[in-house]
């Protein structure tokens, strides 16, 4: 018989709501009886402070209770495994606290808001055996994993650059404040970092999944606008998030890449890319386009040789063969349903491979994030450490 696995939901924002709909929607499309064998969701309890927003979110998406007190729904005995949807500064509190409970855990990324407290998370989740996931969920859409399966089967040859940006326009305005339900990305205290920990985090989990670690970089950062009202005080504050971030690094294959992210990039809202060039093959690809992987063969004959574009809607692509038919298109929210796809299937069986990132892979993530932000203050390469 198919095993529960009991939610606990802590945070029900912009995150909350995309975690809610992957544990929807997993059981109908990644049915028990193939990819989900022996577990299935139960959407338990949701946690917020404002409990009228709170109650409201349960009942929308279909959670049996909800809490106002984060330590409560870690004690309950009937919650299995608690996702933390909360601003980076809480993430080691709560995911420490799960394990003295006896919780698996799923965090919103990065893991914390430096490799050192990472550290102790790791420490502490490894030494208790529960299972434990980090939303890195852009290597789970086909067209990424496809990119993925193409390097590991060594179809590129060496590899020699890969190169990344993640762009948006979102906090030009001096008028934006810092701080707040929404806002807190752009205080340092809750963030830890700017777009390094938020944009850049994302590029190095699938650099790093794809081509292996970084092993030294060299990065400037840029604060736009130094001072900015914080919403808690009404006070102006200074500004110290990176606004921008630019990195050059070494991959341990002695592959060259380059790294960029800005929330300054007028006109750009979510513009994430990503290419990697080899000997033989290069590939591409572009959050916009995100069901296409673009592709480069110098193999075929020099009169055919020229970029492809494979669309990664049918049944022989990753992931694809479990929703619709071919030629229909996915999007941003089916990774999250890939990813706990394979978090259950991982449950089923524990010794297998991870096809997941677990907190010990976004430790390799948050140290690379911590070399950035350092180079940048030192205005030196800086060597990462080993996760």
């Amino acid at each position: 018989m198919s095993k529960p696995v009991r939610i606990g939901l802590i945070g029900y924002g912009f995150m909350g709501r995309t975690h809610s709909n992957a544990y929807s929607q997993v059981g109908h499309f990644f049915p028990k009886d193939s990819v989900t064998t022996g577990h299935h969701i139960v959407r338990q309890a949701v946690c917020g402070r404002d409990e009228a927003k709170v109650k409201a979110f349960a009942e929308k998406w279909g959670y049996a209770s909800y809490e106002t007190d984060w330590r409560k729904l870690v004690a309950r005995p009937d919650i299995d495994a608690v996702d933390i949807c909360t601003p980076n500064d809480s993430h080691a509190e709560i995911a420490l606290e799960c394990i003295k409970h006896g919780k698996m855990i799923l965090c919103e990324k990065p893991l914390a808001l430096n490799g050192e407290q990472g550290e102790k998370m790791v420490t502490a989740v490894e030494k208790s055996g529960l299972p434990n996931l980090v939303w890195y969920n852009y290597r789970f859409l086909p067209a990424v994993t496809l990119a993925k399966n193409i390097v590991a089967a060594g179809e590129l040859g060496r590899v020699f650059h890969y190169r990344a940006n993640f762009l948006q326009d979102w906090t030009i305005s001096a008028e934006l404040p810092q701080g707040g339900a929404g806002l807190w990305r752009l205080d340092a205290a809750a963030a830890g970092s700017g777009v390094t920990g938020d944009l850049l985090a994302h590029c190095i989990d699938t650099a790093r999944w794809i081509n292996g670690d970084i092993t030294e970089v060299s990065a400037v950062t840029e604060t736009f606008i130094k001072e900015r009202t914080h919403t808690a005080t009404g006070k102006k504050q200074a500004v110290t998030i990176d606004d921008a971030a630019i990195f050059i690094c070494r991959f341990e294959n002695g592959s060259l890449a380059q790294f960029e992210s800005t929330r300054y990039a007028r006109g750009h809202k979510a513009l994430y890319t990503f290419e990697i060039n080899g000997e033989k093959k290069s590939l591409q690809w572009d959050l916009h386009d995100l069901n296409r992987l673009n592709y480069f063969d110098h193999g075929v004959p020099g009169d055919r040789r020229g970029w492809a574009s494979i669309h990664t809607s049918d049944g022989d692509h990753p992931y694809a063969g479990n929703w619709w038919v071919p030629g229909l298109c996915l999007g941003y929210e089916h990774s999250f349903t890939h990813e706990l796809a394979e978090f259950l299937k991982s449950l089923d069986d524990p010794k297998a491979p991870k096809a997941y990132p677990d907190f010990r892979h976004a430790l390799g993530t948050q140290y690379v994030c911590d070399a950035v932000l350092e180079s940048a203050r030192t205005r030196q390469w800086v060597k990462v450490k080993k996760a």
